[in-house]
């Protein structure tokens, strides 16, 4: 399967993670984020920025990872509070993504994307055993701003 990060030029040559905390993870944990598609990930870039900044130069990163259930755990709807979008409901989503990780369940998080609840991001355990062997970067692609969007 296919997964796709945009990522600035000189972060886009390699997979990588900085720990730095974000919805899904605490400070300290590296971790990847991805999102099922280009435009997921391009929507998912400008609000994490607040902005759109054409003057960087961006690259879109194409992961791929085998198309194998026993590597991913879901998160479902369902299974989240009411208020999982906001910024109060961080500290329940970074326990449930910590827990994730420091048990090693297994090397990718499928959750639901909180700038279009029906579709999915993917958070890979940088950590994980099975990273280096699992995880690939395939592909690195030039990435443009349509201007209509200014």
């Amino acid at each position: 399967m296919e997964v796709f990060r945009i990522s600035s030029e000189q972060y886009s040559h390699r997979l990588t993670s900085s720990g730095s905390e974000n919805r899904w993870n605490k400070r300290g944990q590296f971790v990847i984020y991805t999102g099922w598609q280009r435009s997921l990930s391009s929507l998912e870039l400008v609000v994490h920025r607040k902005s759109i900044i054409p003057s960087l130069n961006y690259k879109v990163m194409v992961i791929h990872f085998p198309d194998d259930d026993s590597l991913v755990k879901q998160i479902y709807l369902r299974d989240l509070p009411i208020n999982w979008r906001t910024m109060s409901a961080y500290r329940v989503l970074q326990d449930i993504g910590s827990t994730w990780y420091n048990n090693q369940e297994s090397l990718i998080l499928k959750v639901p994307s909180a700038v279009i609840p029906w579709e999915h991001n993917y958070i890979f355990n940088f950590k994980h055993p099975d990273f280096i062997s699992k995880i690939s970067l395939v592909n690195t692609e030039n990435y443009f701003w349509d201007g209509r969007l200014f």
